[in-house]
């Protein structure tokens, strides 16, 4: 029988790429998990593993036995929910995970909510980009995630989670009032930090129209970026939920792009109680704050016709 503990080690070798690094994410020396990973092949009885230069990648047979184990831990997480269930009552820690405009705009009502309804959860939330969500959900450091992407950019599916749709926003372009018409590809940009999603959807959009933008300025606060457009710094990509407060000095174009807000959490999780009842409190307040996915956005509509 093969042990879950280090068919979990394995899965996490498959998304980290290094010992190292699931040693770091477990707390675990990088020779413990080296002995954990052998004895896996041994009870395996085939080659899971194989040196490549100072590392290791798996093999054929470890890929195929990192899908059935995300299927084995989907498993355990569903029959988790179901005692959680059985034991009745919600309480003890529930981890939110979100972006920046969502935690200002989309958590503070659905924790409001939680709080009120099921005081015995300890609700503690993490602000993180998108791309740090999946691993995590993976290493248990959150249990529920608010993620992002753009049709643009889509994201790519990850079998150890689990998404559903919360909305679909207009995305823009911020210019300064009286922007003299000249093509905004080629203006000076205000992008998000590199290796955030906002920072690459706006590459990608000055790549598809075959233009290099000139980043002047790197910021991740859609406040503070509005903010510097309003002063005249330059142009931005903005997506609606980004947008509250509209500075006097700043103007929005729709663009023909759409961002997607999707609530992630772990495989086989959703029926738990505490998750069942934080993506409740999280599309109610989304349905009060914006629109919910699918909802439709006038294309060259302006900013008063696409926020409710």
């Amino acid at each position: 029988m093969l042990d879950v503990r280090r068919l979990h080690l394995l899965r996490d070798l498959s998304h980290l790429g290094t010992i190292a690094a699931v040693a770091d994410a477990h707390a675990y020396t990088a020779s413990a998990v080296s002995q954990q990973l052998a004895a896996l092949q041994r009870e395996a009885g085939v080659r899971l593993l194989e040196r490549t230069g100072r590392g290791v990648t798996l093999t054929a047979a470890g890929a195929a036995l990192v899908e059935h184990a995300e299927a084995l831990l989907g498993v355990l997480e569903a029959a988790d929910a179901t005692l959680a269930t059985a034991r009745g009552g919600l309480a003890g820690p529930l981890r939110i995970g979100a972006f920046p405009s969502a935690v200002r705009t989309l958590l503070p009502e659905a924790l409001t909510t939680l709080g009120r309804d099921h005081p015995g959860l300890d609700l503690r939330v993490t602000e993180l980009d998108p791309v740090d969500v999946p691993a995590a959900l993976r290493d248990r450091r959150l249990d529920v995630a608010l993620v992002h992407d753009y049709d643009l950019v889509p994201a790519e599916p990850d079998p150890a989670a689990e998404w559903i749709p919360l909305l679909d926003e207009a995305v823009f372009l911020a210019v300064p009032v009286g922007f003299d018409g000249s093509d905004p590809l080629t203006a000076d940009w205000i992008v998000g930090s590199p290796g955030t999603l906002c920072h690459t959807v706006a590459l990608r959009l000055c790549r598809d129209a075959g233009l290099s933008p000139r980043v002047r300025h790197h910021a991740d606060d859609f406040t503070a970026v509005l903010a510097l457009v309003s002063a005249g710094h330059g142009v931005a990509v903005v997506p609606e939920l980004g947008v509250e407060h509209l500075p006097a000095g700043a103007e929005l174009r729709t663009l023909p792009i759409r961002r997607r807000t999707r609530i992630a959490h772990r495989r086989g999780s959703g029926t738990h109680p505490a998750i069942a009842a934080c993506v409740a409190a999280l599309r109610a307040s989304a349905a009060r704050t914006s629109r919910p996915a699918g909802a439709a956005t006038e294309p060259g509509g302006d900013h008063a016709a696409t926020r409710r």
